[in-house]
């Protein structure tokens, strides 16, 4: 039996009652009773059937051209033959209002793909720009992977209540609360998450890459901001993208919030639409609407003067099955990868939040940099990591690294609310932030990627993901050119000293001031990185 609501797991059942009991018969039944509770448990985690799930397809290209959005872009996509037009969106606040413009101006179809979904106050506020999409009759399907969503049911049960929309979500977790009782009987499935990002309007206009939504991804948060990067694209891609959505939307992980969550009707829908009214009212979302208010975006596509690189850029993903355990090795995103980009000869610059290279990709980079290839590598340092395990997957490689030639940088943390701008498409990979979120490397000056892709091992082997390889002089040469200005600026450079020890090299205020420890980080927390460094965790980082 599926059980769809906390209360149907819990029950009445009290942990209290099976405190320690001295007698023998009190022993038996505290054991019997655990049984009881773990049976309850265990049997609310089937999965529910997926027979007679709707089928729902991307809009139709001819359908799609004959949109505002289709009718504004046909003819600069009939211009570029086999080209797609790429933006880069490097500043937080417009990638916000570049998803609010654009889900304001859908006619047809809004398909809505991510890891996480916040409903904070930009969460909330795009949450109700799909459902005043609905309300205009646009079909939205939104989907959302599981993992993230704990104290969404609500919100998303009554998004799902629209006749309009659809929510899905990716390997589900049958008992809503605790979600550890999931990860406790189907370790192997709930350890494999949906980490694709995108937003797709009509088949006409799609945004993808490292972006979650949520108010740290788009710099309005006390809390960590991330720095992070989207492009924005029109053209052929924009029907690869949305392929892929259909192959996601109809896997066999990907299951009808219907089947999981009770309904919230259509009183869920009217209080959730009177939520965010109120919301919009607040002091955190005024900062957003300015952002909507000022942002040229849309009225600069619809003049024609929205600025497009046309280039060749194929989008690279998993095969869903992936997110089953299933996929072969050539359905895999890095196998994809290493089939479109031959391997660099003069420059490979790397930008990734969770560097875990293992012993694999660790000696792929140092047999790079050993035959005359410039390897650059920015990650999170210590300070500024939200992920210390990952940093210890890190840090146990960094002395092969540099021992071969490849250089190392540790972006600074910095103020919560510093707003950093710059010309360059690429930005400070991000317009302002604590803590790098940005999944981007370029090649050769010749070809950049922008996608959701980590080098570590769980977006190489657990998670499913998403991005666009693109043929693109502009991009890789802004890239490269942000690694020689301010990429030292703004990070501390690792190097070994005489003795072989490690130390942080950081530009301040003109001078150069050695640290011979990690940086701004305390003796404790390095001591922990450092036990988290020897166990055989790596695989799942």
């Amino acid at each position: 039996m599926v059980r769809k609501s906390k209360e149907s797991v819990r029950g009445s059942v009290s942990l209290e009652a099976f405190g320690e009991s001295p007698a023998p018969e009190g022993r038996v039944i505290r054991g019997l009773a655990l049984s009881v509770v773990l049976g309850l448990l265990l049997g609310g985690c089937t999965l529910p059937s997926l027979e007679g799930r709707s089928m729902t397809r991307a809009l139709p290209l001819e359908q799609a051209r004959d949109t505002t959005l289709g009718r504004l872009v046909l003819d600069k996509v009939d211009r570029h033959p086999a080209r797609s037009g790429i933006h880069p969106l490097s500043d937080a606040h417009e990638a916000f209002a570049a998803r609010m413009l654009l889900a304001e101006s859908a006619e047809q179809t809004l398909d809505l793909q991510y890891y996480i979904w916040h409903n904070d106050t930009s969460g909330s506020l795009l949450f109700d720009a799909a459902r005043r999409a609905a309300d205009r009759g646009v079909r939205v399907r939104l989907l959302l992977d599981d993992n993230n969503t704990l104290g969404l049911d609500d919100t998303l049960a009554a998004l799902d209540a629209h006749p309009n929309i659809e929510v899905r979500l990716f390997n589900p977790f049958v008992v809503r609360s605790p979600r550890a009782i999931g990860y406790v009987t189907d370790f192997s499935r709930a350890n494999r998450r949906m980490h694709n990002k995108s937003f797709t309007i009509d088949n006409q206009v799609t945004i993808i890459g490292g972006r979650n939504v949520g108010d740290e991804y788009f710099g309005a948060t006390r809390g960590v901001l991330f720095s992070d990067l989207d492009v924005m694209a029109i053209g052929p891609v924009v029907q690869r993208v949305s392929a892929d959505f259909d192959r996601y939307w109809s896997s066999p992980s990907s299951y009808p919030l219907s089947r999981l969550v009770d309904s919230a009707g259509r009183e869920g829908l009217a209080r959730m639409a009177a939520t965010a009214e109120q919301r919009r009212r607040l002091p955190e979302a005024q900062g957003y609407l300015a952002a909507l208010e000022a942002s040229d975006l849309v009225s600069e596509l619809v003049r024609g003067d929205l600025s497009f690189e046309w280039t060749k850029t194929r989008m690279v993903s998993d095969d869903p099955s992936k997110g089953l355990g299933e996929a072969e090795e050539q359905e895999l995103l890095n196998s994809r990868l290493g089939e479109l980009v031959s391997a660099p000869t003069r420059r490979l610059d790397l930008v990734s939040p969770y560097f875990v290279p293992m012993q694999e990709g660790a000696s792929w980079l140092a047999g790079l940099a050993e035959q005359g290839v410039r390897v650059r590598v920015l990650t999170n340092s210590l300070e500024a990591t939200d992920v210390a395990a990952v940093h210890a997957g890190y840090a146990k490689r960094r002395r092969d690294l540099l021992d071969a030639g490849v250089q190392l940088f540790e972006l600074k943390r910095r103020g919560s609310r510093e707003a950093i701008t710059h010309s360059s498409p690429f930005g400070r990979f991000g317009s302002s932030g604590s803590s790098l979120h940005a999944k981007t490397f370029a090649v050769d000056g010749d070809w950049a990627f922008v996608g959701s892709f980590n080098l570590d091992p769980r977006s190489a082997r657990l998670n499913t993901e998403l991005g666009f390889m693109i043929e693109s002089p502009t991009l890789a040469t802004a890239m490269h050119d942000a690694f020689d200005d301010r990429v030292p600026e703004q990070s501390y450079r690792v190097r070994l000293a005489d003795d072989g020890s490690l130390v942080w090299h950081e530009q301040a205020d003109g001078d150069e001031v050695v640290h011979h420890s990690e940086p701004n980080s305390g003796l404790l927390r390095r001591a922990g990185v450092k036990v988290m460094s020897w166990l055989p965790i790596e695989w799942l980082l």
